[in-house]
């Protein structure tokens, strides 16, 4: 089926050059000029006429950072609305545009997230909170503990929602852009994170179309003379290069057109900063790369381009070796398309990229390509092929739970986003294709099947010949992996051997594991002498709320977890007392206001007409203490509930059916204050709660379950699952409602879905 051609196809006239926006600055056009060239883009490729919600988006940005300049001194809101112009240029769905002309009100101006989703909905917040989030973290500190928390918590943003990294991309690629109102110390500062961070980001995420400009201007000023330079010594060969490239495109388009294949045709120079990386890793000078400029084929289908690729190879020379398919075996970030470089008729060699229209943008645009404008109520979008596409995400999170120690973390993910290191590509014994970087070796593909398989491997065959563990894999090798019941694990020399980061992380993880019990005994003992040098008691930081906090800030399963990377180095005892210390000094704050608040229940507890109204929620008296809802088992209007008087953070609401209620200790129980609903109802519209969904597993369950979801216009938060051995599925949902009658309306639909055999709202 013929794909329509994309709108930004380069028009073959002339060679086309990647590089322009490294060297073109801002216009001077007005916020009412750039808002109006923002809607012209949307209405390209959005079939609605309704941009209501992004004008008054950007009235309310507009209000809010009025009389706020930037560096260049003119209007702020020009930032957001150029932010905006990017996202829309990558087609991108109406609430992330929403966010981009947002992203900066809650940081910079007095509007709250909390009216942010009132006037714009809970997406747009999301999205705006995960940005401005992420814009707080400073990315400049040399400290492998700073800049591995900081990593951590944007890719714990991205989980949440991967259109919040796309937004800081653009977010990042226009201050880029107007770097030169920065100072010289800040240029560097900015164009270094960009290098290490944000090109590599944007990469992985597919998104050419920004990584390579970020590339480019980060050059500009990280090596402003040899920039300089290479465009100096590239505009010296362009003329005679483009016209030696524009009869190639002539003599390839007239060889199609004979063909009878229908194709664009047309040349284009290579980035800059891949010109200028290639002639430093390889030791090349200009004259020796060959694909300086380029010739770039586009055609509707898959067999088209191999049909091109044959017709390309009998009108020119192919140099060996310089061929690559990327059709059948794409690349991480999912980038496909032909490669060939060939001689000539002069002697001079050139490279031609074939592809098709689908492969062109997704190439431009990776994962932002995917969300489509959805029309009917909201326009809601969702990603397709999302599983797919985020599995390096997917990844990246394990990593976070299994690498307690930073610098590992760290060495880990920016080995990850090396996007310098080439990839070979293999096969097991089933044919199924398998993309290792370059110099990995058996043990790494092992890995990469599965954690079991290479924790029980003994050998290695490849094409039928039996190898050593640290052979080198080549392209189209076809490996089977030889494993034992009776072996003793990996040995610590494959840490020297492997490539992957994979392979690296499960090999660690099997030494931890083997070793769990005799470090956590070591990183208790390193506790406790810590303690002693520091004059603490032990049991007097140890109480379970303070060790829950610790838990869930680095990111562990249990306290013994905590104990265990302790022991072996991951973590530092001293890092682990002084937050528990922290804990405990709160704590002890808390303890005065805490009595003045059982206080004040016993003396307001028989008196009516101090009866308050707070969050919806109406409390006896208290006027001087916040009201909030409790996660444990998130109530909803029509729900029955009951107050419980916190220590030091206001009154907690609960439902009282919540198993944290019903199993209070009886000493807790005086803190239990009467709570109801306001008869006029709640002062917000949308509240959290959970269902957990109890299913026989098949094919389709998740889509058809979300299918429900979307169709009654209900927010999901998150959602997890668990398969149990006997082919049970639980299911998880969090998500947005306004009260009981949705929730036991959705329950009925649910429960129409095949396989569902139960459902229940979560209790704590």
């Amino acid at each position: 089926m013929a794909h329509e051609r994309p709108t930004d196809i380069p028009k073959i006239e002339k060679v086309t050059d990647c590089n322009k926006h490294s060297i073109v600055r801002d216009d001077q056009k007005t916020p009412d000029e750039l808002y109006e060239e923002l809607i012209d883009i949307i209405h390209q490729y959005h079939p609605s006429d309704d941009t209501s919600k992004i004008e008054k988006a950007y009235h309310v940005a507009r209000s809010h950072h009025e009389g706020q300049l930037r560096k260049s001194g003119e209007p702020y809101i020009i930032h957001p609305l150029k932010v905006a112009i990017i996202l829309a240029e990558l087609e991108m769905d109406k609430e992330s545009i929403i966010a981009g002309i947002l992203h900066d009100v809650v940081e910079d101006t007095n509007m709250t997230l909390d009216e942010v989703a009132r006037e714009f909905g809970p997406d747009v917040a999301v999205l705006v909170d995960g940005v401005t989030k992420l814009t707080r973290i400073s990315w400049s500190s040399d400290k492998n503990e700073i800049q591995a928390e900081n990593l951590r918590k944007m890719f714990l943003a991205m989980a949440k929602d991967i259109r919040v990294i796309i937004i800081k991309l653009a977010d990042r690629l226009h201050n880029m852009r107007t770097l030169q109102y920065m100072k010289p110390e800040k240029q560097k500062e900015k164009s270094r994170e960009t290098m290490e961070i944000f090109a590599p980001l944007a990469s992985r995420l597919g998104i050419s179309k920004i990584k390579v400009e970020l590339d480019n201007l980060a050059l500009q000023y990280l090596e402003p003379e040899e920039y300089k330079k290479l465009l100096q010594d590239i505009d010296m060969k362009k003329e005679a290069r483009e016209e030696y490239i524009a009869q190639i495109v002539e003599e390839v388009r007239g060889h199609l057109k004979n063909a009878g294949i229908k194709a664009e045709v047309y040349g284009r120079v290579k980035h800059y900063f891949s010109i200028y990386k290639k002639m430093h890793v390889q030791h090349k000078t200009l004259d020796q790369i060959y694909d300086l400029f380029a010739v770039r084929v586009l055609v509707d289908t898959i067999p088209d381009c191999y049909a091109v690729l044959g017709i390309i190879h009998e009108m020119y020379t192919p140099m060996p070796g310089r061929f690559k398919d990327y059709i059948a075996m794409p690349k991480p970030n999912r980038y496909q398309s032909l490669h060939t470089t060939l001689i000539a008729k002069n002697g001079t060699p050139f490279e031609i990229q074939i592809r098709t229209y689908e492969m062109h943008k997704l190439a431009e645009y990776g994962i932002a390509a995917h969300w489509k404008y959805k029309e009917g109520k909201g326009s809601e979008t969702r990603l397709s092929g999302e599983e797919e596409k985020l599995s390096w995400l997917r990844q990246i999170l394990e990593w976070q739970q299994e690498l307690s120690d930073n610098g590992e973390f760290l060495s880990s993910i920016k080995s990850d986003l090396d996007l310098f290191s080439e990839n070979v590509y293999c096969f097991t014994p089933d044919g199924e294709v398998k993309n290792l970087p370059k110099g990995s070796t058996p043990i790494d593909f092992a890995y990469s099947i599965h954690s079991a398989v290479g924790n029980r491997m003994v050998g290695a065959r490849v094409n039928d010949r039996l190898v050593p563990i640290n052979y080198v894999i080549q392209n189209g090798d076809r490996i089977e992996i030889i494993t034992s019941q009776n072996s003793k694990g990996p040995s610590r020399d494959w840490l020297t051997i492997v490539k992957s980061t994979q392979a690296r992380t499960k090999i660690n993880q099997w030494f931890r594991a083997q070793n769990k019990e005799s470090n956590i005994i070591r990183g208790k003992e390193l506790m406790e002498h810590y303690c002693r040098t520091k004059g603490v008691n032990p049991a007097d930081i140890t109480k379970p709320e303070y060790l829950e906090v610790v838990i869930k800030k680095y990111g562990f399963k249990d306290w013994n977890a905590v104990l265990a990377a302790i022991g072996h180095g991951g973590l530092k005892e001293g890092q682990v007392v002084n937050r528990l210390l922290e804990e405990k000094k709160k704590d002890d704050q808390a303890r005065l206001t805490d009595e003045d608040a059982l206080k004040a229940v016993a003396a307001n507890e028989s008196r009516p007409e101090n009866r308050r109204v707070k969050n919806g929620i109406i409390v006896e008296g208290l006027d001087d203490l916040a009201v909030h809802f409790s996660r444990c088992c998130n109530p909803i209007p029509g729900d029955e509930i009951v107050g419980f008087v916190t220590r030091g953070r206001g009154i907690s609401i609960h439902r009282t059916d919540c198993v944290n209620i019903l199993n209070l200790p009886e000493n807790e129980r005086s803190r239990l204050i009467e709570a109801e609903w306001h008869e006029q109802g709640p002062r917000t519209e949308n509240y959290k709660t959970s269902l957990i969904l109890y299913a026989n597993n098949r094919i389709g369950l998740l889509a058809d379950i979300s299918r429900v979801f979307s169709e009654g216009e209900l927010d999901i938060q998150s959602l997890t699952t668990h398969v149990s051995k006997q082919g049970v599925a639980s299911v998880t949902v969090d998500f947005m409602t306004s009260g009981q009658e949705d929730v036991q309306k959705l329950i009925g639909k649910l429960q129409q879905v095949e396989g569902v055999l139960d459902i229940q709202r979560k209790t704590g």
